[in-house]
């Protein structure tokens, strides 16, 4: 019995010690690293919100920075307590190329979408065209970016092909400009009809007073000169405001004794043409 005791307490001092001395600075090691890495997110966070980074953003790039070094953390841990790591690193070598390459899209997708986030050529609640879509940004996701038509549909685009395509941004502007055609026939009191114009879509509510509404001549047909209605806007209110002045020119057209050419005389006019 004795020595067996001995033989335990031999064991305890050369194996079990060094172990529980191991396990006890790994956990300490765990705590402070934890500490440590809870301590670098806040700042990375208080620097992120101080740039006026978006919050998805700042979330995705938390969790990257935390995972990471939890990751190297625990690396370190194992490796304290005796274990090999090296094989360990390679298999999440390994892993990490063959998810790359099984998400090369979603990959892709998500890459742009941290792109449109840092160089924000759009916000959400601006109007945009892009990737064949136009509508309000809802969300602008790490895949995907959500647009709600102006037929009320939702529709989800990826941030890969949104960000290789061209966006026109509506709203990135304080004011926008919208254009009405008005074609005309011979015979018309062309500058006395424009002046009226002016004057009467200077009227239309909506339309800004700075800059001012212009009228042109944009093109010259065998029917007539073609005008251009050009006014100012609020963004938000483009729709609106290009049918009040569409009504207008209708009234002010109206007013001044307008004729419209019968179909006849256009489609002679047109083969003369």
């Amino acid at each position: 019995m004795e020595a067996i005791i001995t033989q335990l307490q031999t064991l305890a001092l050369t194996d079990a010690l060094p172990f529980l001395l191991k396990a006890m600075g790994a956990l300490v090691l765990w705590f402070i690293g934890r500490a440590v890495i809870t301590g670098f997110r806040r700042v990375l966070n208080l620097g992120l919100q101080k740039r006026q980074f978006d919050s998805t953003l700042i979330r995705y790039v938390e969790s990257l920075f935390s995972g990471s070094l939890t990751i190297l953390l625990l690396l370190g841990i194992l490796g304290m307590m005796g274990f090999e790591t090296t094989s360990f690193a390679a298999l999440l070598a390994a892993a990490g190329i063959a998810i790359g390459t099984a998400w090369s899209g979603l990959l892709s997708n998500f890459a742009a979408g941290v792109f449109l986030l840092v160089l924000r050529p759009f916000r959400v609640g601006d109007e945009i065209n892009a990737a064949g879509v136009s509508g309000i940004v809802q969300e602008i996701g790490l895949f995907a970016t959500t647009i709600d038509t102006g037929d009320n549909l939702r529709i989800s685009v990826g941030n890969n092909r949104l960000f290789s395509d061209n966006i026109t941004n509506f709203s990135h502007h304080p004011h926008r400009k919208v254009v009405v055609k008005l074609p005309l026939i011979h015979g018309q009191d062309v500058h006395g009809l424009m002046e009226a114009l002016k004057a009467r879509v200077a009227e239309v509510p909506g339309v800004l007073a700075k800059p001012a509404p212009g009228i042109e001549v944009v093109e010259f047909t065998a029917l007539g000169p073609v005008l251009a209605i050009g006014a100012y806007v609020v963004p938000t209110q483009a729709g609106p405001v290009t049918g009040a002045i569409a009504l207008a020119t209708e009234e002010t057209l109206i007013a001044s004794g307008y004729m419209v050419a019968p179909p006849s005389l256009k489609d002679s006019l047109a083969k003369a043409g």
